[in-house]
């Protein structure tokens, strides 16, 4: 046990964000445990590359939704490959852009399954552990969306503002016995052939080549952040940041009132 390295577990682990976050801290020294819903093969190609890099990773098919999966994915992990030192929470909950009539009650609770309960059940399982341990963080990744509520985005809206006060409570509960919770609004597009790649799909280049140069959030650049949240020393704990390109206006600045905004 003593000589087991600490393990980084991940939920929510396309080729974006939690792809590359999870190489980061495997590049660190943890064992990385990658989850997602599909794509095995894509799955795979993640724990290659960080094997082939000198790190540790295994990956698990996960869905999410399904009642007992998250739980038993941490039994299975602290079973088998050890202490969960840090959890990501990196599950999108954008169920598209939809008018209130045309969002269905289950498409609408499937946000916040995937939004909020989610992380819920995560730490309902995983914070007693941590606190045994008296150590811990849980990273969550969340969106502009969670502070800011627009046209067509009632689920989406709903489940990560609710994401963010979820990550607050538990942040209050949690910091005094130990374990660091930081919600990360990530304000603007990412390069990740995931999420935003599939949903522009052949139109996704030259989307990136209008932002310009830095324009879009690099995956990469952005697990530094993952990772300096995850060893912060807990008299300079952050709980919330928010990041996004040199080129994107703040979320709370974006409509500036052009009578008003003027030198």
């Amino acid at each position: 046990m003593a000589d087991r390295k600490p393990v980084f577990l991940v939920i929510g682990a396309g080729a974006g964000i939690g792809g590359h976050v999870a190489k980061r801290f495997a590049e660190g020294g943890y064992h990385a445990v990658l989850a997602r819903r599909s794509d095995e093969a894509g799955l795979q190609k993640l724990v290659d590359q960080i094997g082939d890099a000198g790190g540790e990773a295994s990956g698990r098919l996960l869905d999410a939704a399904e009642d007992g999966s998250i739980e038993d994915l941490v039994e299975q992990v602290e079973g088998e490959i050890g202490p969960i030192h840090c959890a990501m929470y990196n599950l999108g909950a954008q169920i598209g852009n939809r008018t209130l009539p045309n969002t269905p009650h289950k498409t609408f609770e499937l946000g916040w399954r995937l939004g909020t309960f989610g992380l819920f059940r995560l730490a309902h399982v995983l914070t007693p552990r941590m606190v045994e341990r008296g150590t811990g963080s849980l990273l969550v990744t969340s969106a502009t969306a969670a502070v800011r509520g627009n046209s067509g985005q009632h689920s989406h809206a709903a489940a990560m503002g609710g994401r963010r006060m979820l990550c607050q409570t538990l942040n209050a509960e949690f910091a005094p016995q130990g374990v660091h919770v930081a919600h990360v609004v990530v304000d603007g597009s990412v390069d990740a052939p995931d999420t935003l790649g599939k949903l522009l799909g052949d139109q996704f280049e030259a989307y990136k080549a209008s932002k310009g140069d830095d324009g879009v959030i690099d995956p990469a650049a952005l697990a530094e952040t993952y990772w300096h949240l995850a060893h912060q020393p807990r008299n300079c704990w952050t709980h919330e940041v928010d990041v996004r390109p040199w080129t994107d206006v703040p979320w709370w600045n974006d409509n500036p009132i052009v009578a008003i905004d003027r030198d």
